[in-house]
């Protein structure tokens, strides 16, 4: 299964631990868990805190029960995270892809040449706003890529490490 939702990048690698500590060793319900994230790491929403508490999951950190939510007792390892963010994340493999093929790239020029591998059924869900969802993605996918060293920002081009 691959995970599409991708939170902005923290400016530290530090906070993804913090993130995780913030999920509960005992199961606990989504919105327990949300409300946790919140309050631990003043996230402004609940949105916000779904997005982290599903990236966790994504990266290997937290895990979906029978019971609930629960974080998964491994500390966050820069490359291990790497691995998972890179197999785990829909986009990601695609994003270096087009890094390693045609890099250094600005976001939209990344953006233009992943606009094709948006799923056609999020392109029928709201057409409106598609585009800006995936834009928003990709950013953060690239942001992620520079924070788990799987990428470098040089002069607002990105290109793969």
């Amino acid at each position: 299964m691959k995970f599409k939702l991708v939170p902005e990048a923290p400016a530290e690698f530090d906070f993804v631990a913090d993130a995780q500590k913030a999920v509960p060793l005992v199961p606990g319900t989504e919105d327990d868990c949300c409300a946790r994230l919140m309050t631990r790491l003043g996230f402004q929403s609940r949105d916000v805190a779904r997005t982290w508490l599903t990236f966790l999951r994504a990266l290997e950190l937290a895990e979906e029960t029978q019971s609930g939510f629960a974080r998964l007792r491994r500390d966050p390892n820069r490359d291990e995270l790497a691995k998972s963010f890179e197999s785990r994340v829909y986009g990601v493999s695609i994003v270096l892809s087009v890094l390693d093929e045609h890099g250094p790239l600005s976001e939209q020029a990344v953006f233009e040449k992943f606009r094709e591998e948006i799923p056609t059924w999020e392109r029928h869900k709201d057409p409106s706003r598609v585009e800006d969802v995936w834009r928003e993605r990709v950013e953060n996918m690239l942001d992620w890529a520079v924070l788990l060293g799987l990428a470098e920002q040089v002069d607002g081009d990105y290109r793969r490490v």
